[in-house]
């Protein structure tokens, strides 16, 4: 996987997480070390909704937003929420191997026929509703995707450490990006 880096020790993260909530969430996740207890969140984690994926964290660790592809576009107030009242000065977001908002457009037809079969719409209604919200959702390929998020999100919030993470389905393990250090 090119561009990605493993996270097996401390020694692999970048010098700019080390002592931040990025290297505690790596050393839960990835090195599944005991859980510390936490009264407020120390970072807010943006990830994808897929159920293949399950982050090792202790309770009030972080406040998670978990959307389609783990785009936060039009999540700005929740984020700023978690900034203002919440403290956090850390976002992690993170996007995984074979996510289905990848080439969402080919799954038009199988979209608008899961909406007539399982949520009693028409076709009709069922198209448009696709035609209308795929190209939000829509991410041509998981990292490209991440570091525009990253970035966009990076200008908006200048003061926050923003890092882009990869998870992968076949470990389970948590990744950094190569592009980001």
């Amino acid at each position: 996987m090119n561009g990605l880096v493993r996270v097996d020790s401390e020694s692999d993260i970048f010098e700019k997480y080390i002592g931040t909530p990025i290297e505690l969430l790596f050393r839960y996740h990835n090195f599944a070390q005991p859980f510390d207890k936490f009264i407020d969140a120390q970072l807010l984690i943006g990830m994808c909704m897929d159920n293949r994926k399950q982050l090792k964290i202790p309770n009030n660790f972080a406040y998670v937003l978990r959307s389609g592809g783990g785009n936060l576009r039009h999540s700005e107030f929740k984020i700023s929420y978690a900034v203002a009242i919440g403290g956090v000065k850390c976002v992690a977001i993170i996007v995984h191997n074979k996510c289905g908002m990848v080439n969402l457009f080919s799954k038009k037809d199988q979209f608008i026929r899961g909406m007539v079969e399982n949520a009693g719409w028409d076709e009709k209604h069922a198209e448009e509703h696709f035609i209308s919200f795929a190209p939000i959702f829509e991410i041509e390929n998981e990292l490209s995707f991440l570091m525009r998020e990253i970035n966009r999100l990076r200008i908006i919030y200048p003061k926050i450490l923003f890092s882009p993470l990869y998870y992968n389905l076949d470990d389970n393990f948590l990744y950094l990006i190569a592009d980001d250090n």
